[in-house]
């Protein structure tokens, strides 16, 4: 009996750290998922976009000047980044929304929309390598 009561009160402790852990870091699936991935930008100018449907992008989207949208490779979009999926871009302010679909020969890869006055900023780094982070897909 006497041997009972401190591994009673060692049981007690382990239990509130326990529930203080998970009250600190949270018990629910809301984590991110992320991905590295290489990045180019576009633009809305016809020779960048669909002839005689400049700003029509892949799922019907109308894109205009000053959305926050990437287009995304198809690999992408098995990964979870599907039609208006909010996804953040490290290094990049706000988040943008997966409204178009990039062509079948690119692989890990984004195309961020941007204005034509900051294009040319980014256009000679051409973003090489960024970190997406986007919401786990509910299954």
């Amino acid at each position: 009996m006497h041997d009972v009561l401190p591994r009673t009160l060692q049981l007690g402790q382990w239990i509130t750290g326990l529930t203080l852990f998970l009250a600190i870091t949270g018990c629910d699936n809301t984590t991110e998922v992320s991905r590295e991935v290489s990045a180019s930008a576009y633009t809305l100018s016809e020779a960048e976009t669909k002839k005689g449907n400049v700003g029509l992008a892949a799922w019907g989207d109308q894109l205009e000047p000053g959305m926050k949208a990437i287009a995304v490779s198809r690999d992408l979009i098995k990964a979870g980044l599907t039609h208006q999926t909010e996804v953040r871009i490290d290094g990049l302010p706000g988040t943008y929304q997966v409204l178009d679909k990039m062509n079948k020969r690119w692989t890990d890869h984004i195309d961020i929309l941007m204005d034509c006055l900051l294009y040319t900023s980014y256009a000679a780094d051409d973003l090489p390598i960024v970190t997406l982070r986007w919401p786990p897909i509910n299954t």
